[in-house]
């Protein structure tokens, strides 16, 4: 009879997996169950916050990487093997997170999170986590949060060393708030890492551990739970930094100051829901359909400047459609005499240009993305809605 009594209480216990986890007085594991988080960055950090993510039973995991895994990977990221290497990290870690925990819905995208997340994505986000080494993307990052007024954690190590940040419009300082001249210089000399030296990143050596990594996505996480709890007064990190020093244990937290000019506070006030696509509603029908609502003086505004055609002094021209921020070297090279070519850019439409046939998606705007409708200093901000299907099928 003993027996039986511990096989049963045994078998009750794997049949609940979140059993521990309830004992917390506050803990909610439905609010776990039905949240979304967004993770950018597949490395080490990214390893580690998806492993506590799915261990914790997060409902949907959205797994944003370009990179694909190489065999430094192995030493600083749990989620990889040998066989990976050449693989995307985005696609590995969303596999492995499924297989720890069949509760747990990932999908991976290989995408730029500076280009090719549409605003609506982080606007069905509760909590936006990175696990970067780039101070453009982090920027990227958090003024996309607080046009939607998300939360975003940012994370970063170096060695044995390591930083959390935790970001929530309206409470405190934002990213771009902490900048300083040395950081935007870097930004415009697109220097990627945020903790290296010149010589370093010419070589490709990224000194992280997976101890450093552990302890400061363990600090994301941590309060990522305490924003998913926000009604239990649970005290955050909100506009402040935790600080962790590897060599001698010291830890400590540090307070920003919130700037009342910067450029990152702009949250859109009303986003209307439209069933568009941006794959196949043209942008003069985009346009019409502002201006019914809005008068004949509306325009269509982008968040971006977006490049239309080259030219070259050869009389050579070519079309090019794609964000500013894409363009390469190769792509304003003359196809005809070789020398660099100038371009013409947009970031408005008014009705007047000759490409109104082609699609928000043709000229380079991300799926589930959100524009303007503006009537001088008046805007509505409109949702590709439509698009929502295709972004979380599967989740």
């Amino acid at each position: 009879m003993e027996n039986d009594t511990l096989e049963l209480q045994s078998s009750d216990f794997e049949e609940d997996r979140y059993a521990r986890l309830r004992l917390i007085p506050w803990w909610d594991q439905e609010r776990l169950k039905n949240a979304t988080i967004m993770v950018v960055g597949a490395g080490a950090i990214g390893n580690e916050l998806i492993k506590n993510l799915t261990l914790l039973g997060i409902g949907r995991i959205l797994v944003y990487d370009m990179d694909a895994i190489e065999s430094t990977n192995l030493t600083r990221s749990v989620l990889y093997r040998a066989r990976d290497v050449g693989r995307y990290k985005a696609e590995v870690a969303a596999e492995r997170a499924k297989e720890m925990n069949p509760d747990v819905k990932a999908k991976a995208f290989i995408a730029n999170i500076i280009d090719d997340v549409g605003l609506g994505v982080f606007r069905r986000m509760n909590v936006v986590l990175g696990g970067l080494d780039n101070r453009e993307a982090r920027l990227s990052i958090n003024q996309s949060c607080y046009k939607v007024d998300r939360p975003w954690i940012d994370g970063a190590i170096e060695a044995l060393n390591g930083f959390a940040r935790v970001f929530i419009p309206g409470q405190g300082a934002c990213y771009e708030c902490t900048m300083t001249e040395t950081d935007w210089m870097l930004i415009n000399k697109r220097k990627s890492c945020a903790l290296l030296t010149h010589e370093q990143m010419a070589e490709g050596k990224i000194p992280t551990t997976p101890t450093s990594s552990s302890i400061i996505a363990g600090i994301q996480v941590q309060e990522m739970l305490k924003l998913l709890h926000a009604d239990r007064n649970l005290p955050t990190l909100a506009g402040k930094g935790y600080v962790f020093n590897g060599l001698t244990h010291d830890s400590y937290v540090v307070e920003s100051q919130c700037k009342e000019d910067c450029m990152s506070h702009d949250t859109y006030e009303k986003i209307v829901e439209k069933p568009w696509s941006v794959k196949t509603i043209a942008l003069k029908d985009i346009l019409a359909a502002i201006r019914s609502e809005l008068g004949e003086r509306a325009v269509l505004d982008f968040d971006r400047d977006i490049s239309t055609r080259a030219k070259c002094s050869c009389g050579e021209c070519k079309d090019l459609f794609a964000p500013v921020h894409k363009l390469k070297g190769y792509m304003l090279t003359c196809p005809k005499c070789g020398t660099q070519m100038t371009f013409d850019s947009i970031h408005s439409i008014k009705g007047e240009e000759d490409f109104l046939d082609k699609t928000p998606y043709d000229i380079g705007i991300p799926l589930l993305h959100i524009v303007g409708g503006r009537v001088g200093m008046n805007t509505i901000y409109y949702e590709f809605t439509a698009d929502e299907a295709e972004i979380f099928e599967g989740l």
